[in-house]
């Protein structure tokens, strides 16, 4: 019997694709952003997890994710192809203040940002808020919902997170690919209407 390992053939960006764009993927701590990407891209996203140690021990608070054993330590990596000639390429942020310093770099050349929130722990998005906003990037605000629980209405939210009117707020569950596409295209409606 012969057998042959089998490699997929790599995915190459269409010669055809005229038009590329930076999107960041950003929130606090365990809000998801691996997943969503995950969800969404192509190609097998590129991640940097590791495994928590004791050393994060008393940086990382697991309130809320008790069950969490690795975090992004550089960023995460996927792409999107939108029809014949767009492609998106998505960059997940990490979430730890340690790690801010990596979001100068990766916010140049950034259309736009999509902010993750857990409606369980939405006082932890104002340092990312403040951050896409330091940075002059258009946002929409997309609600990570893992449960009927924690399902807050849009006033609840805007309320929450003192956001300007025309701010987009959306809700997703970032493991679902359809769930994660609609608040990917929430955003980039909005930044359509910004360059208008």
């Amino acid at each position: 019997m012969d057998s042959k390992l089998s490699t997929p053939e790599p995915r190459y960006v269409s010669g055809a694709v005229t038009t590329t764009a930076k999107i960041l993927v950003v929130g606090h701590f365990a809000v998801g952003k691996t997943t969503f990407i995950g969800s969404l891209s192509e190609i097998a996203p590129l991640r940097t997890e590791e495994k928590m140690t004791q050393a994060s021990a008393h940086v990382d608070d697991l309130r809320g994710v008790p069950d969490k054993v690795t975090t992004t330590v550089a960023l995460d990596f996927g792409r999107l192809t939108l029809g014949d000639e767009v492609v998106l390429y998505l960059f997940g942020t990490p979430g730890q203040q340690r790690f801010m310093q990596l979001w100068e770099d990766m916010a140049r050349g950034a259309l736009g940002a999509l902010i993750l929130v857990d409606p369980a722990r939405l006082a932890d998005s104002f340092a990312v808020i403040d951050l896409v906003e330091r940075y002059g990037l258009e946002y929409s605000i997309a609600v990570n919902s893992f449960t009927p629980q924690s399902h807050y209405d849009e006033a609840e939210i805007r309320e929450a997170l003192d956001l300007l009117p025309d701010t987009p707020v959306s809700y997703c569950d970032a493991r679902n690919r359809e769930s994660s596409g609609r608040a990917l295209i929430t955003l980039v409606r909005h930044l359509l209407t910004r360059t208008a």
